[in-house]
């Protein structure tokens, strides 16, 4: 039951980024479609800074979302809810920032790309019962580790 309750936390967490996104989304499409949006060149040393920024936090974000819940090693339910909500929060937030710099230089197609990886790396955050206990289950020492 509690294990239950953990997983539709979580999910207020992922289903969240998902409507914050939709929400950036439609709110940079506005602006943009206003005829006196005038957007950044992404040519320009403010526009090639943002997209350092934005190459930077996503390759940074990502991997260690995803992979900061083998470093702690949640053994209660209260540690798991806390680094499963921290993994959702940093790759999901990647999202709504690649999708806002995409419209803020004008469709630009790399941006997008960043957007879609950055998709994908929250498609597995989806919290679930099933990676719930197999993040929690006690590492067996006899077991072989590569």
């Amino acid at each position: 039951m509690e294990e239950e309750k953990v997983i539709k936390t979580l999910n207020l967490y992922y289903y969240g980024i998902m409507v914050f996104t939709l929400i950036i989304l439609g709110a940079m499409y506005y602006l943009t479609s206003r005829p006196d949006f005038e957007p950044v060149s992404p040519m320009e040393q403010v526009g090639m800074i943002l997209q350092y920024v934005a190459i930077g936090l996503t390759l940074v974000a990502i991997p260690f979302g995803l992979y900061q819940i083998k470093w702690r090693k949640p053994d209660t339910l209260e540690k798991y809810k806390e680094a499963a909500s921290v993994r959702i929060c940093m790759v999901g937030m990647t999202m709504p920032m690649n999708i806002t710099m995409y419209y803020l230089f004008g469709c630009y197609k790399p941006m997008m790309w960043l957007a879609a990886m950055s998709a994908i790396a929250w498609y597995f955050t989806k919290p679930t019962l099933g990676k719930m206990e197999q993040e929690m289950k006690p590492k067996d020492p006899n077991a072989e580790d590569y």
